[in-house]
C-alpha cells in the first residue's frame, strides 16, 4: 500500500512525500539522510513516523486538528509539474534543472526541489542499456543462470574473460593528500608506460581467483591460461567456465584443446550481455580500488601490483551472490520490450 502510494502521479504531495518517508525508514535510512533526499525536516521524520504507528495509513493524508497550513501549491499544480519533467524537455537542453522548470512553472527552486525528492525524479541522470540481438539468448541466459543458481555437484564453475590493455600509467607530478575541506589530487596529463593484460579466472563458490598478466591476449596466451586453469582445478572435478563470445574464445586450437581435456565444458553468454558475467564484477573493483588511481613506473610494476591486489583477494576471498532468476530476467527484458515499442511508436507518432 505504501509503495503504491509513493508512486502515485495523482495523490497529494503530502501523501506521496510521508509514504516515501516511511518506506526509507522501513528500509533502514536514517533519518538525517531520509531528511536530505526527500527535502523535509528530521523532526517531521519522526513525527510521521509516529503517526504512522499510532493511526497507520489513515494518519498519512489526515492533518490533525488545529495543525497545518494551507498548501502553497496545489496539488493539481503539483501533477502538471510532474507530467511536465516526465514528458517534456526545455527548448535549449536535453533535460530539465531544478531552476528551469521551476522558472516555467513559477515555482521557487526549493519547492521544486522538494516536489522532485518526493516523486523520486532524476532529470540530470541517464541509465544506458544495450538490447542483445543473439538468437539464442534466452538458451545461453537459463544456462548461465543456472551453473550460478544451481552449480553442478563435483563441478567446479569459473568466470574466465581477459581485462585487455589496461595501462601503466605514471603522472608528471606528485598528487597531494586528502584533508580536511580537500580531495586528493592528481594532474590531468600522464605518462604511459606500457601495457599489460589479465587473463582470469573467478571461482563462483568462493570468490578465489587464477590470474595470469601477459604482453598480449591471442589465443595463444589463452590456451596458456586453460594450462594454468587445468593445474589449479584438482583432478576428479568438472571445470565449468562462463566465458563470452570474443574470438579468442572459439579458436579452432581452443576448440581442439577442448577435445583434449573433456572435463572442460565452455558456457557462453549471450552476445552484448557481459553482464551476465561475475568476472566483470570482480574487474570493476579492481580498475576503482588498484587501477584507477593507481601510479605506475612501468608494465612490471603494473603487473606488479595486479598480482598483489589477487594474492589479497584470494587470501580474504568474498564471492558475489547471484540471486536474480532466469525467469525474473526475462521478464524483465520482455517489460523493457514493450517500453521500447510504446516509446518507439510515439517518436514515430510525432
Amino acid at each position: 500500500m505504501l509503495e503504491r502510494v509513493a508512486k502515485s502521479k495523482i495523490g497529494s504531495h503530502r501523501a506521496v512525500q510521508r509514504a516515501t518517508v516511511l518506506l526509507r525508514a522501513a528500509n533502514g535510512t536514517s533519518h538525517a539522510r531520509i531528511s536530505r533526499e526527500v527535502g523535509v525536516n528530521t523532526n517531521t521524520v519522526r513525527d510521521w513516523r509516529s503517526r504512522f504507528l499510532e493511526d497507520g495509513l489513515n494518519g498519512i493524508e489526515t492533518i490533525r486538528q488545529g495543525r497545518g497550513r494551507k498548501p502553497v501549491i496545489s496539488d493539481e499544480k503539483i501533477q502538471e509539474i510532474v507530467e511536465l519533467t516526465e514528458h517534456s524537455k526545455p527548448e535549449n537542453a536535453t533535460h530539465w534543472s531544478v531552476r528551469s522548470m521551476a522558472a516555467r512553472v513559477g515555482v521557487s527552486p526549493t519547492q521544486m526541489q522538494r516536489i522532485w525528492a518526493a516523486r523520486g525524479l532524476k532529470p540530470h541522470l541517464v541509465k544506458t542499456f544495450k538490447v542483445s540481438t543473439d538468437p539464442k539468448f534466452e538458451e545461453k541466459l537459463i544456462d548461465v543462470c543456472g551453473l550460478y543458481l544451481s552449480p553442478p555437484e563435483n563441478a567446479i564453475v569459473l568466470c574466465v574473460d581477459e581485462k585487455t590493455s589496461i595501462q601503466a600509467l605514471d603522472r608528471p607530478q606528485p598528487s597531494l593528500p586528502l584533508t580536511k575541506g580537500r580531495a586528493s589530487t592528481c594532474t590531468h596529463d600522464y605518462k604511459r608506460n606500457g601495457t599489460t593484460t589479465l587473463f582470469a579466472a573467478l571461482e563462483v563458490a568462493t570468490g578465489k581467483v587464477i590470474g595470469s598478466c601477459v604482453p598480449k591476449h591471442r589465443h595463444d596466451e589463452f590456451l596458456a591460461f586453460l594450462n594454468t586453469i587445468e593445474k589449479e582445478v584438482p583432478a576428479g572435478l568438472e571445470v565449468h567456465l562462463i566465458v563470452d563470445n570474443y574470438a579468442t574464445h572459439k579458436h579452432a586450437n581452443v576448440q581442439k584443446w577442448l577435445e583434449k581435456h573433456p572435463r572442460f565444458l565452455f558456457h557462453f553468454t549471450p552476445m552484448s550481455s557481459s553482464w551476465l558475467n561475475l568476472i566483470e564484477r570482480w574487474f570493476r573493483d579492481l580498475s576503482e580500488r588498484t587501477l584507477r588511481r593507481g601510479v605506475f613506473r612501468s608494465a612490471p610494476d603494473l603487473v606488479e601490483k595486479i598480482e598483489d591486489y589477487i594474492r589479497h583477494n584470494n587470501e580474504h576471498p568474498k564471492p558475489f551472490v547471484w540471486t536474480p532468476t532466469a525467469d525474473s530476467i526475462l521478464a524483465k527484458v520482455a517489460r523493457g520490450g514493450v517500453a521500447l515499442n510504446k516509446q518507439n511508436k510515439t517518436e514515430t507518432h510525432y
